[in-house]
């Protein structure tokens, strides 16, 4: 990626003619790529214009610039205010000239076919034949269709789309995952046609479809405003569904930060956990902590830990039986840890091993995955990535006794909107949630 290291390197510049401030801009870079990456600004935009992310890029850097002079000037008493005011000046002119100089770069790329990410449109409408005329006549927009797909019942006619080299009706919908595969395709595009959307969402959310950057010409266009849209071909708005970071540089971010926090948080934590262990052991016996097999990324089985609040009947009730709110075998220690989560700290073990991340859908049991997969259409999907401690399913008020499909609903579209401020904002509303005690 270009633009993350020259924003880098040009916000940091002025350490070179103000060397006493070396630390203070090592940091403005380090953290101007962490505010720009952390809200998704690095998503590369279909139509490129330096003047359209402007706003965005000064708010972050006078936010960042803001910060380190804070603590700049309680580090040091001696901060030239004059000085640094001009050596920030200077980063910022530098940091919009590194975007100019990058986006000429990246669209001569894009007109040269340097860069042409292969693209399948689905659909066969008119909104669709328009989007691959225009993909066709402007290159700048960085994508190279390679064909369409539509509904099983669409016969192929001819005119259904541009005809010419790689623009062929490439078969229904269901052939989806093969073309992907076959092609190379990184793109889908949704227009108009014949396909049903409840099979559209099944088609785009199969593990050969995933790494798939998923864009969407809405239904209603013509009322698109400057604000109602993310991107746009031609006169056409685009909504960017999903761009996938679930395996890249930033989803290796997310582990670290798993490993570290849930490292510390153990050794932090270890008198809470003692506490916690002590009182579960006095109020129910031997069997501190309860072990249940849950369903993780990918449908992977594995030991989920909790502090145990009840005991069950049998093994198998734990597996098969939905427990509420007010369960008569809740005791007064058990209703304490559910209310304040603390019953879940143990998975901060599963976090560390792998198993789990610290945001991320809920895990169930195999018996309930099965059940709700069955009556729900697109439960399943939420597997595409780890369970979590918390999710946005939960601080939305989504446990317990709640709609599953509301749960499901709020998960995927966590998966598919995924960025590490998205995390933190989760995260926050967490921490309000544990410390008003909103549990269960």
């Amino acid at each position: 990626m270009l633009v993350l290291p020259v924003d880098a390197v040009m916000t940091a510049a002025p350490m070179i003619w103000a060397p006493h401030y070396f630390k203070a801009f090592g940091a403005l870079g380090l953290l101007i790529v962490a505010l720009v990456c952390g809200g998704g600004r690095y998503r590369a935009r279909l139509h490129l214009s330096v003047l359209d992310e402007l706003p965005a890029l000064l708010g972050r850097l006078l936010v960042a610039i803001a910060l380190v002079a804070a603590v700049f000037a309680l580090r040091h008493d001696d901060l030239g205010v004059m000085e640094f005011v001009g050596a920030s000046l200077a980063s910022v002119a530098l940091a919009v000239l590194g975007r100019f100089l990058t986006t000429a770069v990246v669209l001569t790329a894009r007109r040269r076919r340097i860069v042409a990410h292969r693209t399948v449109v689905i659909g066969g409408g008119a909104v669709s034949r328009e989007v691959a005329t225009l993909l066709a006549r402007y290159p700048r927009y960085g994508l190279a269709v390679v064909g369409h797909v539509d509904g099983p019942d669409r016969p192929t006619r001819a005119g259904d789309l541009p005809r010419g080299p790689g623009l062929p009706h490439l078969g229904s919908l269901d052939d989806l995952d093969d073309l992907v595969r076959a092609h190379g395709v990184d793109v889908l595009l949704v227009g108009d046609g014949t396909f049903r959307e409840e099979d559209l969402l099944d088609r785009v959310r199969t593990p050969a479809t995933e790494h798939c950057d998923l864009l969407v010409v809405p239904r209603l266009h013509a009322f698109a405003t400057a604000t109602g849209h993310s991107d746009h071909i031609g006169s056409l708005p685009v909504m960017r569904i999903r761009t996938p970071a679930l395996d890249g540089p930033a989803w290796a971010l997310k582990r670290a930060f798993d490993v570290v926090v849930s490292g510390l948080l153990l050794v932090l934590l270890s008198p809470v956990l003692l506490a916690c262990a002590v009182a579960v052991r006095r109020e129910g016996g031997p069997g501190v902590l309860f072990r249940q097999v849950r369903v993780g990324r990918d449908g992977r089985r594995f030991e989920c830990l909790k502090f145990r609040s009840m005991r069950p009947a049998s093994e198998s009730e734990s597996a098969t039986q939905w427990t509420v709110a007010r369960d008569p075998r809740i005791g007064p220690v058990g209703r304490v840890l559910r209310a304040t989560s603390l019953d879940e700290l143990p998975q901060l073990w599963n976090i560390l091993r792998g198993e789990m991340t610290i945001v991320g859908p809920r895990p169930e049991r195999p018996h309930f995955v099965e059940r709700f997969s069955a009556e729900h259409p697109r439960y399943g999907h939420r597997h595409r990535v780890p369970a979590g401690l918390t999710g946005l399913a939960q601080v939305s008020g989504l446990r317990g006794d709640t709609p599953i499909s509301d749960r499901a609903r709020f998960d995927n579209y966590y998966i598919e909107n995924w960025s590490l401020w998205l995390d933190a904002k989760v995260l926050l509303r967490t921490v309000a949630e544990v410390v008003l005690a909103r549990g269960r």
